[in-house]
């Protein structure tokens, strides 16, 4: 498998850690929960766990 795969399987739980690093930092100072970061931070967490299932029955097939 490439590498590259892999480096992105591993970005998306680098980007969900940005953005429920910006949702507690915006609880911190506004006291307001920001519904949109939280979004996409679950939505990169579920992605990581999709392709790294994905890329694990990718290299099954070989």
């Amino acid at each position: 498998m490439n590498k590259s795969f892999k480096f992105f399987q591993y970005a998306y739980l680098i980007f969900a850690v940005v953005f429920l690093y910006q949702v507690v930092n915006k609880y911190m100072i506004t006291g307001v929960v920001d519904y949109g970061s939280l979004l996409l931070a679950g939505a990169a967490i579920f992605m990581f766990f999709f392709r790294k299932r994905f890329n694990k029955k990718f290299d099954n097939k070989d």
